[in-house]
């Protein structure tokens, strides 16, 4: 018999891989668009390299979106808001003992 809670770990982690894999279609699609643009930059003009430029922004935007779906953030990451969501439920249920 499922629980509420199991099924609402199943929900999560269903949603997490449905990120995991939208990054990877998205670095698959960065990989083959700026391999094409280097293709293009070499054939018609190799004296100016302008691939350069789109890959290093899209590339940023990859960083970013590899850094949100695999839960790496260095500074207000989700383990952050759930740390200190414990911590505000904890300091209330303390003062409402301390009131009792």
């Amino acid at each position: 018999m499922e629980t509420p809670m199991d099924q609402e770990n199943y929900k999560r982690a269903k949603e997490q891989v449905k990120e995991i894999r939208g990054f990877y279609s998205h670095l698959m699609v960065f990989i083959l668009v700026n391999l094409f643009f280097l293709y293009i930059n070499l054939k018609h003009s190799p004296e100016h390299l302008w691939f350069f430029w789109p890959t290093v922004g899209w590339g940023i935007g990859v960083f970013f979106h590899g850094i949100r779906v695999f839960n790496h953030h260095p500074f207000f990451g989700k383990g952050w808001e759930e740390r200190k969501i414990r911590q505000f439920m904890e300091e209330e249920q303390r003062r409402r003992k301390k009131y009792e």
